[in-house]
């Protein structure tokens, strides 16, 4: 349940921020377009750091992705491993339901 609300709070914060930097991205570029001279090469490096913020963010929230999936990979092994039985069981009653369900298609 925390980790689940952490991922919740940890996406929206990313979206937040990804969409914030489009929008000053966005703002940046119309005013560079209708600028000139040294204030629309100012306004166009602005935008561009804009944008790489964002693709930093972009690969900062990939690798918390793989991060958990990482640990949720190593947490599904280590209870495998403990209980080697109940695993069994569980994947036979999976395999039960998705039977029962495609059959009845």
């Amino acid at each position: 349940m925390a980790t689940s609300k952490k991922v919740q709070a940890a996406e929206d914060t990313f979206i937040d921020e990804v969409r914030s930097s489009l929008d000053e991205a966005e703002k940046l570029l119309r005013e560079a377009a209708s600028a000139s001279g040294d204030k629309a090469t100012e306004l166009r490096e602005s935008a561009l750091r804009s944008l790489r913020n964002t693709r930093e963010a972009l690969h900062e929230t990939q690798d918390a992705v793989v991060e958990t999936g990482r640990r949720a990979v190593q947490a599904t092994d280590h209870y495998v491993h403990d209980n080697p039985w109940q695993a069994i069981g569980v994947a036979g009653v999976m395999g039960l339901l998705l039977g029962v369900l495609i059959s009845r298609r």
